[in-house]
């Protein structure tokens, strides 16, 4: 299909669930992200997003990490927030990690038992929602980072993903130096 385009994309927007497939398909030059990234602006703050995500490469097995997701909908079979992302960064980390997954409002008020707070897109929520969760994060010194960065970087995508935003891939190269 991209052969066919008389001028390529400006931007490819995938779904965050097919990043590695995607990225393959989509010649590099072409910039690519997903709409889970494109929510962490939106809805969000991007910036510390992508810092939350950095806590991936320190995750170590047997640390727990918090999945939550804004709305409550009955999860189904490969479901992304339960079993996706859980095996990516298992596989990431190389080890079992402990995850605990919340719905809705039911957001724990002691945040220190967790090493990473993974949290949806947010998209049944408003803006001042989800900066309260992040709030919430960053007042209890747990980094959050949300599912499509999360998946981006578990998968080693994670500066194609943010190429889209240069003040995020600032950021992320910034703080990867630290």
């Amino acid at each position: 299909a991209l052969d066919r385009l008389k001028r390529p994309p400006v931007l490819v927007v995938t779904d965050s669930q097919g990043f590695l497939k995607v990225a393959g398909d989509t010649p590099s030059e072409i910039p690519l992200t997903s709409f889970s990234i494109l929510f962490a602006r939106f809805k969000g703050d991007l910036l510390e997003f992508v810092r939350g995500a950095l806590a991936v490469e320190h995750l170590q097995p047997g640390d727990r990490v918090l999945v939550a997701e804004a709305c409550s909908h009955h999860p189904i079979g490969e479901d992304i927030g339960r079993v996706k992302i859980p095996r990516w960064l298992t596989q990431y980390v190389g080890g079992k990690l402990e995850f605990t997954h919340v719905q809705g409002h039911d957001f724990p008020e002691d945040l220190s038992p967790y090493r990473l707070v993974v949290h949806c897109g947010g998209c049944m929520w408003n803006r001042r929602e989800m900066l309260s969760r992040i709030l919430k994060c960053r007042k209890a010194g747990v980094p959050i980072a949300n599912y499509g960065l999360t998946i981006a970087y578990s998968l080693g995508i994670f500066d194609r993903a943010l190429a889209p935003f240069p003040s995020a891939l600032e950021v992320y190269r910034r703080e990867r130096k630290r």
